[in-house]
């Protein structure tokens, strides 16, 4: 599967010129099955969504149904988005077809004021697509491994990959390197993490959008503080090749 992540830099509060600077960095990149962009990549990681939280089912999402028409691929991405009553943290994975399936960020970022205004999302989600099982998280997700862990059902792992979306500050990049080598060893998978660039009221924000692979190997990364996009493509019957010499889900708790 050819995955292309997008180091993009979300201009605050305004999805229309967010999803402009998308559509630019994605021109002239065909022949990719996954286009995976950072979290609120329409608006940036906002904590007060008042005004700024679009409908479930608005403009952004069905701008992803439009960008994955167009490039016969699936689009992956977080948005604020405002739902029953409350507001989500919502990662949405939009098939080539425009179909939907969503993950709500079940962590939220206390620390910023998050868990205020967002309701948690309770369920994991895992998506299946081109012959992987995909684990959707955000951002803070990371920080957590008991809820992302690799769980066995009659000895199959239920995953292949993790998908992290994120607004990871300058301040605390080594955690985010650290944490996504970490995720993709004691799980036997790939990771892709998609942070943004630039800047926002709060923080700094200086991308290390990578890929890892599931022995803890860096495969892939972005330009730091550039706006850019990775191009990579990950092989199931590597991962399943490798699951079969070193077999440590077995011995998982």
């Amino acid at each position: 599967m050819r995955l292309l992540l997008v180091q993009s830099s979300p201009v605050w509060g305004n999805p229309a010129e967010s999803r402009s600077e998308i559509d630019r960095m994605l021109s002239g990149n065909d022949s990719v099955d996954l286009i995976v962009l950072p979290e609120m990549f329409s608006t940036g990681f906002v904590t007060k969504p008042e005004g700024i939280a679009e409908n479930d089912g608005g403009n952004s999402l069905n701008w992803m149904k439009e960008i994955a028409a167009r490039y016969s691929c699936a689009v992956a991405g977080s948005l604020s988005v405002r739902t029953d009553g409350s507001y989500r943290n919502r990662f949405y994975f939009v098939y080539p077809d425009g179909s939907e399936l969503h993950y709500d960020k079940h962590h939220l970022f206390s620390y910023s004021g998050e868990g205020r205004t967002y309701t948690p999302g309770q369920e994991r989600v895992i998506v299946s697509y081109k012959g992987f099982r995909i684990l959707l998280q955000v951002c803070y997700d990371l920080r957590f491994p008991v809820f992302s862990r690799n769980r066995l059902s009659g000895g199959i792992p239920d995953y292949d990959m993790i998908l992290y979306v994120a607004s990871w500050p300058e301040a605390r990049i080594e955690a985010w390197d650290a944490l996504l080598k970490a995720r993709a060893i004691e799980n036997a998978c790939y990771v892709a993490g998609v942070n943004r660039v630039g800047s926002d009221p709060a923080n700094e924000y200086p991308g290390h959008t990578s890929l890892v692979g599931p022995r803890g190997e860096l495969l892939s990364i972005c330009k730091q503080n550039s706006h850019d996009i990775l191009i990579h493509e990950v092989s199931k019957a590597e991962l399943e090749a490798y699951r079969k010499t070193f077999p440590v889900l077995n011995d998982a708790d």
